[in-house]
């Protein structure tokens, strides 16, 4: 099976059991946020990410550019706090 029909199963399952509020949510923001410019400055697939700075996990900064020089760079987001 292909991922986009295991996304798509996902989504099914997600929205046949979702509080229908929750969901009314999820779509107004995602309408929200096609309706912005946003998605217009989002690099395409295989595109180099511009460079950037943030903090890690002890508040140093820490720059891509830096990170890029020394072999490929994969950033990962967590939600959640500690």
């Amino acid at each position: 099976m292909r991922l986009q029909d295991k996304l798509h199963g996902l989504k099914q399952e997600f929205e046949a059991n979702a509080p229908k509020e929750a969901l009314e949510i999820m779509h107004q923001a995602t309408r929200d946020l096609v309706a912005s410019d946003l998605l217009d400055h989002i690099p395409s697939v295989g595109r180099p990410a511009p460079a950037f700075e943030l903090t890690d996990a002890s508040g140093n900064p820490v720059d891509s550019r830096k990170l890029q020089a020394k072999g490929p760079l994969v950033v990962t987001f967590y939600r959640g706090a500690w």
